[in-house]
Protein backbone atom coordinates (compact mmCIF):
# COMPACT_ATOMS: atom_id res chain seq x y z
CA UNK A 1 0.00 0.00 0.00
CA UNK A 2 1.58 3.47 -1.15
CA UNK A 3 2.12 5.61 1.71
CA UNK A 4 -0.13 8.47 0.40
CA UNK A 5 -3.21 5.68 0.96
CA UNK A 6 -1.77 5.38 4.61
CA UNK A 7 -2.22 8.54 5.42
CA UNK A 8 -5.88 8.84 3.56
CA UNK A 9 -6.92 5.95 5.60
CA UNK A 10 -5.61 7.15 8.96
CA UNK A 11 -6.79 10.65 8.22
CA UNK A 12 -10.19 9.84 7.54
CA UNK A 13 -10.32 7.62 10.73
CA UNK A 14 -8.99 10.63 12.91
CA UNK A 15 -11.23 13.31 10.57
CA UNK A 16 -14.39 12.70 13.49
CA UNK A 17 -12.64 12.89 16.66
CA UNK A 18 -10.84 15.99 15.71
CA UNK A 19 -14.24 17.34 14.23
CA UNK A 20 -15.30 16.33 17.73
CA UNK A 21 -12.76 18.27 19.66
CA UNK A 22 -13.62 21.31 17.68
CA UNK A 23 -17.03 20.94 18.76
CA UNK A 24 -16.16 21.04 22.38
CA UNK A 25 -13.89 23.69 22.23
CA UNK A 26 -16.72 25.67 20.39
CA UNK A 27 -19.14 25.01 23.51
CA UNK A 28 -16.43 26.16 26.08
CA UNK A 29 -17.60 29.23 27.26
CA UNK A 30 -15.30 32.38 28.56
CA UNK A 31 -17.52 32.81 31.29
CA UNK A 32 -17.71 28.81 32.10
CA UNK A 33 -14.18 29.75 34.31
CA UNK A 34 -13.11 32.29 36.08
CA UNK A 35 -9.16 30.98 37.64
CA UNK A 36 -6.76 33.36 36.08
CA UNK A 37 -8.93 36.19 35.62
CA UNK A 38 -8.75 40.05 36.99
CA UNK A 39 -11.45 42.37 37.63
CA UNK A 40 -11.23 45.87 38.66
CA UNK A 41 -14.57 48.35 39.27
CA UNK A 42 -15.30 51.89 39.75
CA UNK A 43 -18.59 53.55 41.55
CA UNK A 44 -20.53 55.17 44.37
CA UNK A 45 -22.17 54.99 47.64
CA UNK A 46 -23.85 56.12 50.21
CA UNK A 47 -23.19 55.25 53.98
CA UNK A 48 -25.18 54.96 57.49
CA UNK A 49 -22.60 55.59 61.02
CA UNK A 50 -24.04 54.38 64.40
CA UNK A 51 -24.30 56.77 67.19
CA UNK A 52 -20.70 56.70 68.46
CA UNK A 53 -18.78 58.01 71.76
CA UNK A 54 -15.98 60.30 70.92
CA UNK A 55 -12.80 61.14 73.36
CA UNK A 56 -11.03 64.33 72.84
CA UNK A 57 -7.77 64.24 74.75
CA UNK A 58 -5.06 67.19 74.81
CA UNK A 59 -2.35 68.82 77.34
CA UNK A 60 -5.49 70.84 79.47
CA UNK A 61 -8.46 68.87 78.29
CA UNK A 62 -10.31 65.31 78.37
CA UNK A 63 -13.75 64.65 77.88
CA UNK A 64 -16.25 62.60 76.25
CA UNK A 65 -19.34 63.03 73.66
CA UNK A 66 -21.71 60.22 74.00
CA UNK A 67 -23.91 58.97 71.32
CA UNK A 68 -22.74 61.25 68.62
CA UNK A 69 -24.96 61.20 65.50
CA UNK A 70 -23.16 61.48 62.11
CA UNK A 71 -24.10 61.38 58.55
CA UNK A 72 -22.75 61.40 55.01
CA UNK A 73 -22.31 63.82 52.35
CA UNK A 74 -23.40 62.55 48.74
CA UNK A 75 -23.12 63.99 45.93
CA UNK A 76 -25.75 62.58 43.67
CA UNK A 77 -24.83 61.75 40.33
CA UNK A 78 -22.59 63.97 39.14
CA UNK A 79 -19.38 63.69 36.48
CA UNK A 80 -17.13 64.64 39.37
CA UNK A 81 -17.43 60.31 39.48
CA UNK A 82 -15.02 60.45 36.39
CA UNK A 83 -13.15 63.38 36.63
CA UNK A 84 -9.58 62.37 37.45
CA UNK A 85 -9.22 65.72 39.18
CA UNK A 86 -12.33 65.83 41.22
CA UNK A 87 -12.67 61.82 42.20
CA UNK A 88 -12.26 62.54 45.67
CA UNK A 89 -15.19 64.86 45.90
CA UNK A 90 -18.27 62.40 45.71
CA UNK A 91 -17.95 58.85 47.92
CA UNK A 92 -15.92 56.96 45.71
CA UNK A 93 -15.47 52.83 45.32
CA UNK A 94 -12.58 51.23 43.64
CA UNK A 95 -11.59 47.26 43.57
CA UNK A 96 -8.96 45.25 42.10
CA UNK A 97 -9.50 41.42 41.92
CA UNK A 98 -7.85 38.17 40.87
CA UNK A 99 -9.48 34.91 40.97
CA UNK A 100 -7.19 32.36 42.34
CA UNK A 101 -10.19 29.81 41.64
CA UNK A 102 -13.28 29.75 39.91
CA UNK A 103 -15.43 30.89 42.65
CA UNK A 104 -12.77 32.56 44.78
CA UNK A 105 -10.92 36.07 44.17
CA UNK A 106 -8.65 38.13 46.45
CA UNK A 107 -9.35 42.03 46.25
CA UNK A 108 -8.05 45.15 47.07
CA UNK A 109 -10.32 47.53 47.56
CA UNK A 110 -10.70 51.78 48.84
CA UNK A 111 -14.15 52.88 49.94
CA UNK A 112 -14.19 56.63 49.94
CA UNK A 113 -16.53 57.66 52.45
CA UNK A 114 -17.57 60.68 53.97
CA UNK A 115 -18.61 60.77 57.67
CA UNK A 116 -19.72 64.40 58.95
CA UNK A 117 -20.80 64.49 62.50
CA UNK A 118 -24.33 66.31 62.83
CA UNK A 119 -24.28 70.01 64.06
CA UNK A 120 -26.15 71.47 66.79
CA UNK A 121 -26.88 68.27 68.30
CA UNK A 122 -26.61 68.01 72.17
CA UNK A 123 -24.89 65.02 73.97
CA UNK A 124 -24.07 64.07 77.25
CA UNK A 125 -20.25 64.68 78.32
CA UNK A 126 -18.70 63.92 80.94
CA UNK A 127 -14.94 65.01 81.48
CA UNK A 128 -12.36 68.30 81.71
CA UNK A 129 -11.54 71.20 79.91
CA UNK A 130 -9.28 73.40 81.58
CA UNK A 131 -7.48 75.57 79.28
CA UNK A 132 -5.32 78.49 80.49
CA UNK A 133 -7.00 81.85 80.37
CA UNK A 134 -4.99 83.38 77.99
CA UNK A 135 -5.77 81.33 75.46
CA UNK A 136 -8.83 81.97 73.23
CA UNK A 137 -10.07 78.32 73.77
CA UNK A 138 -10.66 79.23 77.62
CA UNK A 139 -14.06 80.32 76.76
CA UNK A 140 -15.24 76.68 76.72
CA UNK A 141 -13.62 75.76 80.26
CA UNK A 142 -16.16 73.18 81.89
CA UNK A 143 -16.50 70.50 83.98
CA UNK A 144 -18.77 67.39 82.76
CA UNK A 145 -20.92 65.16 84.57
CA UNK A 146 -23.21 63.51 82.15
CA UNK A 147 -23.91 66.66 81.36
CA UNK A 148 -25.91 68.14 78.06
CA UNK A 149 -23.26 70.05 75.68
CA UNK A 150 -24.58 71.56 72.42
CA UNK A 151 -22.57 70.96 69.67
CA UNK A 152 -22.47 73.93 67.86
CA UNK A 153 -19.58 75.17 65.56
CA UNK A 154 -17.85 77.24 67.84
CA UNK A 155 -17.26 74.31 69.97
CA UNK A 156 -16.67 71.39 67.49
CA UNK A 157 -16.64 70.43 63.75
CA UNK A 158 -15.90 66.83 63.01
CA UNK A 159 -15.79 65.40 59.95
CA UNK A 160 -14.06 62.51 57.99
CA UNK A 161 -14.44 64.05 54.95
CA UNK A 162 -11.96 63.47 52.36
CA UNK A 163 -12.78 60.93 53.41
CA UNK A 164 -13.31 58.08 56.13
CA UNK A 165 -10.76 56.36 53.45
CA UNK A 166 -10.99 52.39 54.18
CA UNK A 167 -8.33 51.00 52.27
CA UNK A 168 -8.70 46.86 52.65
CA UNK A 169 -8.26 43.19 51.44
CA UNK A 170 -11.25 40.82 51.07
CA UNK A 171 -11.95 37.00 50.01
CA UNK A 172 -15.01 36.87 47.84
CA UNK A 173 -16.87 33.94 46.33
CA UNK A 174 -18.62 34.63 43.03
CA UNK A 175 -21.59 31.74 41.67
CA UNK A 176 -23.11 31.56 38.71
CA UNK A 177 -27.16 31.93 39.15
CA UNK A 178 -28.09 32.26 35.34
CA UNK A 179 -29.57 28.91 34.85
CA UNK A 180 -32.57 30.23 37.48
CA UNK A 181 -33.49 33.12 35.24
CA UNK A 182 -33.35 30.28 32.19
CA UNK A 183 -30.15 31.97 31.05
CA UNK A 184 -28.32 29.18 28.62
CA UNK A 185 -25.72 31.63 26.56
CA UNK A 186 -23.63 33.50 29.57
CA UNK A 187 -21.14 34.67 27.25
CA UNK A 188 -24.23 37.07 26.33
CA UNK A 189 -25.05 37.73 30.06
CA UNK A 190 -24.63 35.68 33.03
CA UNK A 191 -25.81 36.57 36.75
CA UNK A 192 -24.05 35.92 39.51
CA UNK A 193 -24.02 36.24 43.52
CA UNK A 194 -21.21 37.40 45.17
CA UNK A 195 -20.20 38.06 49.31
CA UNK A 196 -17.10 38.71 50.53
CA UNK A 197 -15.11 39.46 54.27
CA UNK A 198 -12.71 41.64 54.21
CA UNK A 199 -10.37 43.93 57.05
CA UNK A 200 -7.75 46.99 56.49
CA UNK A 201 -6.29 50.18 57.50
CA UNK A 202 -8.47 53.16 58.07
CA UNK A 203 -6.16 56.51 56.50
CA UNK A 204 -9.00 59.50 56.64
CA UNK A 205 -8.25 63.06 56.20
CA UNK A 206 -10.23 64.06 59.38
CA UNK A 207 -11.62 68.12 59.12
CA UNK A 208 -11.75 68.59 62.67
CA UNK A 209 -11.86 72.41 64.49
CA UNK A 210 -12.04 72.32 68.18
CA UNK A 211 -12.43 75.08 70.27
CA UNK A 212 -10.74 78.06 68.93
CA UNK A 213 -7.52 76.33 67.88
CA UNK A 214 -6.80 76.04 64.08
CA UNK A 215 -8.48 73.24 62.12
CA UNK A 216 -6.42 70.04 61.26
CA UNK A 217 -7.41 68.43 57.85
CA UNK A 218 -4.20 65.96 57.08
CA UNK A 219 -4.30 62.22 55.99
CA UNK A 220 -3.34 59.72 59.01
CA UNK A 221 -3.22 55.95 59.52
CA UNK A 222 -5.79 56.21 62.52
CA UNK A 223 -6.94 52.83 63.47
CA UNK A 224 -9.06 49.52 61.06
CA UNK A 225 -12.13 48.26 60.06
CA UNK A 226 -13.35 44.91 58.91
CA UNK A 227 -16.58 44.34 56.90
CA UNK A 228 -18.59 42.00 54.96
CA UNK A 229 -20.68 42.18 51.50
CA UNK A 230 -22.85 40.69 49.76
CA UNK A 231 -24.04 41.28 45.86
CA UNK A 232 -25.44 40.90 42.57
CA UNK A 233 -23.69 41.16 39.40
CA UNK A 234 -24.53 41.45 36.46
CA UNK A 235 -21.80 40.50 33.72
CA UNK A 236 -23.16 41.84 29.73
CA UNK A 237 -21.06 40.17 26.51
CA UNK A 238 -18.29 38.65 28.66
CA UNK A 239 -16.56 40.98 29.71
CA UNK A 240 -18.47 44.37 31.32
CA UNK A 241 -20.51 44.29 34.39
CA UNK A 242 -22.34 46.24 36.68
CA UNK A 243 -22.84 45.18 40.60
CA UNK A 244 -24.96 46.24 43.33
CA UNK A 245 -23.35 45.81 46.85
CA UNK A 246 -24.55 45.91 50.44
CA UNK A 247 -21.81 46.39 52.94
CA UNK A 248 -21.71 46.63 56.65
CA UNK A 249 -18.78 46.63 58.97
CA UNK A 250 -17.10 47.76 62.36
CA UNK A 251 -14.53 50.63 61.96
CA UNK A 252 -12.27 51.24 65.36
CA UNK A 253 -10.42 54.61 64.94
CA UNK A 254 -8.09 55.29 68.11
CA UNK A 255 -5.94 57.17 66.86
CA UNK A 256 -7.45 60.46 65.02
CA UNK A 257 -5.53 63.80 64.90
CA UNK A 258 -7.70 66.54 65.62
CA UNK A 259 -5.26 70.21 65.53
CA UNK A 260 -1.42 71.09 64.63
CA UNK A 261 -1.10 70.23 68.31
CA UNK A 262 0.20 66.77 68.39
CA UNK A 263 -0.94 66.16 71.84
CA UNK A 264 -4.70 66.46 70.73
CA UNK A 265 -6.16 63.32 69.33
CA UNK A 266 -9.72 61.68 69.59
CA UNK A 267 -10.76 58.04 69.33
CA UNK A 268 -14.20 56.48 68.44
CA UNK A 269 -15.84 53.18 67.20
CA UNK A 270 -19.17 52.48 64.99
CA UNK A 271 -20.67 50.30 62.93
CA UNK A 272 -20.90 51.43 59.15
CA UNK A 273 -23.21 50.07 56.39
CA UNK A 274 -22.94 51.07 52.74
CA UNK A 275 -24.94 51.00 49.71
CA UNK A 276 -22.40 50.80 46.86
CA UNK A 277 -23.08 50.71 42.68
CA UNK A 278 -20.14 49.99 40.36
CA UNK A 279 -19.50 49.25 36.99
CA UNK A 280 -16.85 47.05 35.86
CA UNK A 281 -14.40 45.20 33.52
CA UNK A 282 -13.18 41.13 34.05
CA UNK A 283 -10.46 40.05 31.94
CA UNK A 284 -7.27 37.99 31.34
CA UNK A 285 -3.99 39.31 30.69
Amino acid sequence: MKIQTIIMVIGSMLLPLLNTNAQDLETVKYTATNKGKFFVSWGGNRDHFSNSDITFTGDDYNFTLYDVAAHDKPKGWHVDYINPANMTIPQTNFRLGYFISDHYAVTLSLDHMKYVMTQDQTVRANGYINIPENDESSLYNNSFQDSPVLLHKGFLTFEHTDGLNYIHTEIARFDDISKLFGINNTDVFQVKLTESVGGGVLYPKTNAKVFAYKRNDDFHIAGYGLSTSAGLNLTFFKHFFIQGDLKGGFINLPDIRTTKNPSDRASQHFFFYETIFSIGSIFRL
